[in-house]
């Protein structure tokens, strides 16, 4: 159970309902992590201003963003955002492979560096609160500086989302049609 309460529209003042209106229209459904973030309406505005900005705007590819979020939620154990993305990730192609290293752990032993080294650059922005200088010119060789910027954000991003999870202790959404939080 949340340790806050799940905040509805109708609870919310005239003057932040048009911030559960965005969240609503740019996502389709306002999730938990969402509804529980409204206790402070200024500051689900901000927070999920920037998830809006990742998951919508950025020019960073699709299959790497998810790459990226699912190897941030194994990091932090966080199976809201596990189960909220690997969907996601199948359905816009990320292989597999990928997930399963992911998933297991092992990753990116056994996968092409292109695809290994965002595994590699995650998991050392969690662990590490930075990237080693190899990791780093792996990424900007790849990507380039704009989207390597887009890269660390997103890790940023989703690593301060998934404490707020934790933190919070925000219930899985029954959409997913999951009772309870599973391990990962």
């Amino acid at each position: 159970m949340a340790r806050v309460k799940y905040v509805k529209r109708e609870d919310l003042n005239e003057d932040h309902k048009p911030i559960f209106d965005r969240i609503a229209e740019t996502r389709g459904s306002v999730d938990n992590v969402f509804t529980a973030l409204l206790n402070n309406p200024e500051a689900a505005k901000v927070v999920t201003s920037v998830g809006e900005y990742i998951r919508y705007n950025s020019k960073l590819d699709p299959i790497i963003r998810e790459t990226a979020i699912l190897t941030t939620a194994k990091e932090l154990n966080n199976s809201y955002e596990w189960a909220q993305h690997e969907p996601v990730a199948r359905k816009i192609g990320v292989r597999d492979e990928v997930i399963d290293s992911i998933l297991s752990g092992k990753g990116p032993m056994g996968l092409p560096p292109k695809e290994g080294i965002f595994i590699q650059a995650a998991r050392e922005l969690i662990r590490n609160a930075t990237v080693s200088k190899n990791t780093y010119l792996a990424l900007d060789h790849l990507l380039g500086s704009e989207l390597t910027i887009d890269y660390i954000v997103t890790v940023g991003y989703y690593s301060m989302l998934g404490r707020i999870i934790s933190a919070l202790d925000v219930d899985m959404d029954e959409s997913l049609n999951l009772n309870d939080k599973f391990n990962l």
